[in-house]
């Protein structure tokens, strides 16, 4: 009889934390149990780090996986601290009934479950599963004010995810029928390890166009251009600690398998690069969000295609490839999580003592309310890769391999990145500085995590610990 992993615990902690968060009614013993089983996830993927279980038919987990989970668990464990705090205000206010509270507890550990599912898989088949069970949990939690406005989201998250997933289920597939004759009929030809060893002698072909529908199905859950439709309206119309794990982990899991399936093409030598595909998804959605940012009139929106923008950077830079670009797209998806969820987490407290996400009723933050305005100065500053924050390390190494490897590539990226910079400085002008707007009501969310996360950022942006260093440029290398 198999023992009990930590492989095991970061799948059981958040399936039972659910299965309790559903029968708690009172809000701050739900609250502190969301926290504490966030927590005890976290613990239990950081031990991925000392203790490597074996792999089974159905889990694994190796480098590149432990990179993605422990990020995850960390993001969740500080988003639900914020969320015990924030959505008291909710309920206080009438936005949330109890009955939703418990909902709401309950799915944010099946979405926990399901992201922690798709990471440590060790079977396509499996993994989709998990990207599927976490997109319908975010469905539900961005429709649960019940507005006209987020059942409209939601329903258009659904819908465009729904066609997203099912253009991953077709390259799952294909993936399959081209692995059958070499692995033979079976759970064989879904198994990671197995897929990798064999891959060689797979028909290219089947792979090609599989690769294209995967980058396409997940990509669409990435929010690449110009399947990133649904991305702004979840962002805005749902709760703000949703936001914060919208953009800092459900777009690295869709991620996530994207890259399982570039390394799978890599192992064929006569399959076709995956990278120009990803390069010009990336190059795309740079200048695209780089531009919509200048027309945004709500703020949560505009931070949602400062995500679209981001992640086609981190796909750029996973596209071009080699040691170098590997390492600059893990370290800027690891800075743009971290910043992202803090710059939620400020957007959050403004929207509570402002009473709105319109940038027309926020002005004056720096006079009104000067530590969320300076924390928002300082998350604006770090997510348009201004120095010292780590994000500029991040941007800095994707631009310089581009240049050393194809400047030509260089110059529309460096072009977004200079659109979306002068769109965020613009915004930040007067959400910060302008004249004061009314409204001044009391902060009541924890400011803990927003401050935990920019000083992490900061730190990394003035010195990066060696040991994560060595980590991420061996990960970098087994990307290829």
């Amino acid at each position: 009889m198999n023992s009990f992993t930590a492989l095991d615990a970061v799948l059981l902690i958040p399936a039972l934390a659910a299965g309790v968060l559903a029968l708690i009614p009172g809000y701050r013993v739900s609250a502190a149990v969301n926290v504490l089983a966030s927590l005890a996830t976290l613990l239990a993927s950081a031990s991925l780090f000392l203790v490597r279980p074996a792999d089974g038919l159905y889990l694994r987990v190796d480098d590149l996986s432990v990179v993605f989970i422990v990020l995850s668990a960390f993001v969740g464990f500080t988003t639900s601290v914020f969320s015990a705090s924030y959505i008291a205000h909710e309920v206080e206010i009438g936005r949330l009934t109890p009955t939703r509270l418990r909902f709401y507890h309950a799915m944010y550990q099946v979405l926990m479950f399901a992201m922690n599912l798709a990471l440590i898989s060790g079977n396509i088949g499996l993994m989709w599963v998990a990207i599927e069970l976490a997109t319908l949990t975010t469905v539900l939690m961005v429709a649960i004010y019940r507005s006209h406005e987020a059942l409209e989201a939601a329903w258009k998250y659904f819908i465009l995810g729904s066609v997203g997933i099912a253009l991953a289920l077709f390259g799952t597939i294909l993936v399959y029928v081209a692995a059958r004759p070499v692995v033979g009929e079976g759970m064989a030809g879904m198994v990671w390890t197995t897929l990798v060893a064999k891959a060689g002698a797979f028909d290219p072909a089947l792979l090609n166009l599989a690769f294209v529908f995967l980058m396409l199905g997940y990509g669409t859950k990435v929010g690449l251009v110009p399947l990133h439709a649904w991305l702004p309206d979840a962002h805005a119309e749902g709760p703000t600690p949703i936001s914060a794990v919208l953009s800092g982990l459900l777009l690295n899991v869709a991620l996530y398998a994207v890259l399982r399936f570039k390394m799978l093409l890599a192992a064929n030598p006569r399959a076709v690069a995956p990278g120009p595909l990803m390069i010009t998804m990336g190059l795309v959605s740079v200048i695209f969000a780089g531009f919509m940012l200048y027309r945004r009139r709500d703020i949560k929106r505009m931070f949602a295609y400062s995500s679209i923008e981001h992640m086609g950077i981190i796909v750029f830079a996973f596209g071009m490839g080699g040691p170098l670009a590997n390492f600059a797209g893990l370290l800027h998806m690891t800075m743009h999580s971290l910043t992202k969820s803090a710059i939620f987490f400020s957007v959050g407290h403004i929207a509570q003592v402002k009473g709105s996400q319109k940038i027309a009723d926020i002005r004056g933050l720096t006079v009104t309310h000067p530590v969320l305005g300076w924390t928002l100065v300082a998350g604006v500053f770090a997510i348009s890769g201004l120095p010292p924050f780590g994000i500029f390390t991040s941007e800095f190494l994707v631009v310089s391999s581009t240049f050393a490897r194809q400047p030509l590539l260089a110059l529309p990226l460096v072009f977004g990145l200079i659109v979306a910079l002068g769109a965020l400085l613009m915004k930040v002008q007067g959400l910060a500085f302008g004249e004061p707007s009314p409204g001044s009501a009391p902060a009541k969310a924890s400011y803990l995590p927003m401050f935990g996360h920019l000083a992490l950022v900061l730190a990394a942006g003035v010195f990066f610990p060696p040991l994560i260093t060595v980590w991420f440029q061996h990960v970098a290398r087994l990307l290829g």
